[in-house]
């Protein structure tokens, strides 16, 4: 029983504290649209094939690679300038807004 107790508390903590945190899309778009759009397209879907397209990526991989070009354990000139004024939660909003954008599909 008191196992129980313990897993109940626990999960109810992670589902509180995850509240707290969460993404803004609507502000991922806003911050996107400033700088982003212009070479990655309006949705995250890039008008040029020298510009990855970042709709549909997995929101932790974006973070990721945010957070690289801004430390620069991630080399690109052009994306740590970018980055460079981001801050966490602009990272986290922005990778939110792009993962939940449909994605181009290839043949």
């Amino acid at each position: 029983m008191k196992k129980m107790i313990i897993a109940a508390m626990s999960a109810s903590w992670l589902l509180v504290s995850g509240q707290g945190i969460a993404a803004d899309i609507e502000a991922g778009k806003k911050k996107a649209s400033e700088g982003c759009a212009a070479c990655h397209g309006a949705d995250g879907n890039s008008p040029a094939p020298n510009f990855p397209t970042l709709a549909g990526q997995h929101a932790d991989y974006l973070e990721k690679a945010l957070n690289d070009y801004k430390s620069g354990a991630r080399k690109n000139p052009i994306m740590a300038g970018m980055s460079a004024a981001l801050s966490k939660q602009d990272v986290e909003n922005l990778a939110a807004y792009y993962a939940t954008q449909p994605g181009l599909k290839t043949k």
